[in-house]
């Protein structure tokens, strides 16, 4: 059975895209058969590219980022397994909008690991994008530890 997981933050443009290409990345490594998307709470990027700091710093790790910024939609509350938001603040805009009986698991990404939200780099400069990348690479590893095991 694939694995299904849908990463959000507020834009869809910096944490989430490269959330879902990291963990993609991850998974594969570890020959995880995964289906990996991210989305916004807000409509602000509808249709643009990853930042160019979120391809960037992707492209320095070389990991492969593609992805076309989108708003959550009520059909991924059933499409997804685990829904992960970036901070808390975006956790209770997706519970607001989730259906009223999600079968998607919707939970802080970070409360996989330490509960820490993932700032938004997007005001930082580069040093903020790679410590997102950290952030992103050690929580879907322990996101896969706990759902598929070590």
């Amino acid at each position: 059975m694939t694995l299904s997981v849908l990463i959000v933050c507020l834009g869809n443009i910096c944490r989430s895209p490269m959330g879902e290409a990291v963990l993609q990345h991850e998974a594969k490594k570890r020959g995880i058969d995964i289906r990996v998307d991210s989305a916004g709470t807000g409509g602000y990027h509808l249709g643009e590219d990853p930042d160019y700091r979120t391809i960037a710093t992707c492209r320095k790790y070389k990991i492969p980022i593609r992805h076309s910024a989108r708003q959550i939609d009520q059909s991924d509350f059933n499409d997804f397994q685990y829904i992960l938001a970036a901070d808390e603040s975006n956790l209770r805009n997706i519970q607001r909008v989730a259906l009223s009986n999600p079968s998607a698991e919707i939970r802080l990404w970070g409360s996989y690991l330490d509960n820490k939200p993932i700032a938004d780099p997007y005001y930082d400069e580069i040093d903020g994008f790679e410590q997102c990348f950290d952030q992103c690479k050690k929580l879907s590893n322990a996101f896969l530890d706990a759902v598929v095991g070590k």
